[in-house]
């Protein structure tokens, strides 16, 4: 079964040394808001790019078409 966006980004908290506090302040949310988006797995685009530059990473989000294999 694949990841939740959630487990990914637990992941590289975890290999970044932070915790789940340390991320809400770098992207400057409460700490509760963020668990609550961990419950839900609802993150925004905008949001997994702020969470990917803090945690010093790149968000590549992408559609790739099964007929043609174009990526948009």
């Amino acid at each position: 079964m694949p990841l939740t966006m959630g487990e990914k980004i637990k992941i590289i908290i975890k290999r970044r040394n932070k915790t789940i506090s340390d991320l809400a302040d770098m992207i400057g949310q409460s700490r509760q808001n963020l668990t609550n988006k961990f419950k839900r797995d609802n993150f925004s685009e905008k949001e997994l790019h702020e969470i990917a530059k803090a945690l010093d990473c790149e968000f590549i989000g992408t559609f790739k078409m099964n007929d043609t294999g174009e990526e948009i």
